[in-house]
């Protein structure tokens, strides 16, 4: 900022000296391995924009919005971060447990109180997987509910609280497959990259400082080998989903019912009706 748009009322960008970064696997980088080993993800990229600030990522795989509340926020709070980014959710999707009401009061719990400590906090709302992710049908619908209502809940907590939000599902190229790794849940390099872009508008418009933006290029991550993919594919992947899924298909089947059941009755009571018509004709 020059001392002349300064006279010119032009307000000054807030620098940012540490970021931190909140949530699950997406936010500790899966997908973007580094060439040592370890996950880079969209957290450096970000932190590199914001003109390489200190970095803490306090995020974990498996997570929950729970998870941060109880566990990450304390030491989030502790630091007094200028600008916080909050990536988790989609692992509550897929639990028996999976309680919108609970979640919210959670999430706001977490915004407030980073608000509260002078923090700039971005969220994220999520796409559809189904769209990236090969699903039998009932599963489909059952993980779509569950991500509407959570995205729901997402953004009451962005309204109330008036903070910014990256919405996966409106991102450009957010459903190319180019974007995803191998398992197709987690952003690949490029993934990470735009996510750190699409992190870095938001905290733009939020007043914060963007020194370098984040290139789209991919860099600096390790390449992966036909092989390897098939190998988290048959170790990892599989098994994962084979755990979420013994979660997510009861409920599952109770969508399926209720979706025959409502199909059943509309039938029926259309059935019923036109009978009542036709015997008033005659």
């Amino acid at each position: 900022m020059t001392v002349q748009a300064m006279s010119e009322g032009v307000p000054a960008r807030r620098a940012v000296g540490r970021l931190v970064v909140l949530g699950d696997s997406t936010s500790v980088g899966l997908g973007d391995p580094l060439p040592g080993g370890g996950w880079r993800g969209f957290g450096p990229l970000l932190a590199d924009a914001l003109g390489g600030c200190d970095l803490t990522n306090l995020s974990r795989t498996g997570a929950r919005i729970g998870t941060v509340r109880h566990e990450q926020l304390p030491m989030a709070a502790a630091l007094r971060p200028d600008a916080v980014v909050v990536v988790a959710g989609m692992n509550d999707t897929m639990r028996s447990d999976f309680d919108p009401t609970q979640l919210r009061a959670d999430l706001d719990h977490v915004v407030g109180k980073l608000l509260d400590v002078g923090a700039v906090v971005v969220l994220a709302s999520y796409h559809d997987h189904a769209k990236v992710f090969r699903l039998p049908a009932p599963l489909r619908r059952a993980l779509r509910r569950r991500v509407d209502e959570l995205n729901g809940m997402i953004r009451s907590v962005v309204l109330a609280r008036g903070i910014g939000c990256i919405d996966l599902d409106a991102l450009p190229g957010a459903y190319d497959l180019a974007a995803w790794s191998v398992d197709r849940l987690h952003p690949s390099e490029l993934g990470h990259r735009m996510l750190a872009t699409a992190f870095a508008g938001e905290l733009e418009l939020a007043g914060c400082a963007i020194e370098t933006p984040v290139s789209l290029e991919c860099a600096g991550g390790a390449a992966i080998a036909a092989w390897q993919h098939v190998a988290w594919l048959v170790l990892k992947g599989i098994p994962w989903l084979w755990r979420r899924g013994s979660d997510l298909v009861p409920y599952a089947f109770t969508v399926l019912y209720a979706d025959r059941y409502r199909r059943f009755t509309t039938f029926v009571v259309g059935h019923l009706d036109e009978l009542f018509t036709r015997e008033l004709r005659e």
